[in-house]
């Protein structure tokens, strides 16, 4: 179909199949990011025309409770009013100026208040902001080895995507096709949540450690959350190795809890990261991420020391606002609501799964959770490997035609929002005994 738009003629089409086709012939599997690809539960993804607070509406004129959130960022719903107002604000001053503004000083300040961070910088993405941490890792300490967990997923970087989860573990793609072999080895992979791998990887290369990163509480192969005193042994090894320990905040930051996922355990624990990055809700649903901690170790940075790092739309104008009003806005009552919520689902899951029969487990990580299906708690890669995919499949299409959006993947976490209201979770509630029914007979 044929619109004219003001002089301008333009195709219109209203179906998902339709612009998948078209999406297909031009885009790589017909999607600019492989988690948005319905390749691991199949069918054809939904293109989504427009959102408002806890909804999607797709361009055939459904509408769905999401349970994806873009994948976190949008803590306080879509289309928030207060977050629309201030962007509006923003954008009608211009889009981009190539030097310093105030949003992005006061959204440091932010970060900075609400984390154990001294010094922060801003980035346009979390793939962006792990690898610039890496670099100033390895330039702080003149060591180049990186140590990471198997199933955390450090955006696509190249030595940093041996064995990582979602999209890879989604589609079972190799870790490293593309990535030279020097830069893959130099990176240590070991299981998650295992202290005695971590011990003796450092006890035979402690020397040539630079860092080593891990997911504050994992959310790539599904939620797996550290074991009691994991990240503090992590902490306390890199310390006594004198290698750099960076927690990747990037989907837990200001998203498992005000404080991110440190507020659930180092608050307590009295550890703190040498490097945290951040991205996804401090930045309100635009390109925003950043890295940020000790002061000494960020002063190593371009132009106060040698290690170069730079962006031309870094700390950008619109999207620091945007990160801003968030965070100002994400209020413990917020986080309060949050919780509630997820309870109410996680136990609806449970009833529901259980009284199909289907064997599942489900975890959490603050205000993030996930089901996985398969008996047993799971707390690596391995374990969140062994679950039934097809299961998972009939699970997600079922609550799909329900009305109910998930993570097309049984690798991703879900997330509400502050706008899933009675209406919203009454749609999800409805939608678990039939869609538990489907996975029972899905099962493999």
């Amino acid at each position: 179909m044929l619109r004219d738009n003001g002089g301008v003629t333009d195709r219109v089409t209203t179906s998902s199949g339709a612009l998948f086709e078209r999406a297909l012939a031009v885009t790589p599997g017909g999607v600019n990011s492989p988690v948005r690809s319905f390749s691991a539960v199949g069918g054809t993804p939904r293109f989504i025309r427009s959102a408002a607070g806890a909804w999607l509406h797709d361009v055939d004129g459904n509408e769905y409770v999401d349970l994806i959130c873009s994948w976190g960022p949008m803590l306080l719903g879509h289309a928030h009013p207060e977050v629309q107002a201030a962007v509006a604000e923003a954008l009608a001053r211009g889009t981009s100026y190539g030097t310093p503004t105030i949003p992005e000083v006061e959204l440091a300040e932010e970060i900075v208040a609400r984390t154990p961070v001294e010094r922060v910088r801003f980035v346009s993405s979390g793939t962006e902001a792990t690898m610039s941490a890496i670099r100033l890792a390895r330039g702080f300490t003149g060591r180049d080895l990186v140590v990471k967990f198997a199933g955390c997923y450090h955006g696509h970087v190249d030595s940093l995507l041996a064995s990582a989860g979602s999209g890879l573990a989604t589609l079972s793609v190799p870790g490293t096709p593309g990535v030279p072999a020097s830069a893959a080895g130099e990176t240590i992979v070991l299981p998650y949540n295992d202290p005695a791998a971590v011990s003796a990887a450092f006890a035979e290369h402690g020397e040539r450690i630079a860092c080593l990163i891990t997911e504050a509480a994992p959310g790539n192969m599904g939620v797996v959350a550290p074991t009691e005193g994991f990240n503090a042994f992590l902490a306390r090894t890199c310390r006594d190795h004198g290698a750099l320990f960076i927690s990747d905040e990037v989907m837990t930051g200001f998203r498992a809890s005000k404080q991110g996922a440190w507020g659930l355990d180092g608050a307590t624990e009295g550890w703190i990261p040498d490097l945290m990055t951040f991205g996804k809700v401090m930045g309100g649903g635009f390109p925003a991420a950043a890295f940020g901690g000790r002061a000494d170790v960020m002063s190593r940075l371009a132009p106060e020391g040698p290690v170069y790092q730079a962006g031309t739309l870094s700390g950008n104008p619109i999207a620091t606002t945007a990160g801003l009003a968030t965070l100002r806005l994400a209020t413990d009552e917020v986080y309060a609501h949050l919780n509630a919520t997820a309870d109410t689902i996680k136990t609806a899951a449970t009833a529901a799964l259980s009284a199909a029969g289907v064997p599942h487990v489900v975890q959490s990580a603050g205000t993030m959770f996930s089901v996985f299906f398969r008996d047993g708690a799971v707390t690596d890669f391995a374990g969140a490997s062994a679950q039934d995919s097809g299961a998972y499949a009939a699970f997600f299409h079922a609550m799909l035609d329900a009305g109910v959006y998930l993570p097309p993947s049984a690798y991703e976490s879900w997330f509400v929002s502050a706008a899933h209201d009675d209406r919203a979770v009454s749609t999800i509630l409805d939608a678990l005994p039939g869609a538990a029914r489907a996975a029972a007979i899905g099962s493999a």
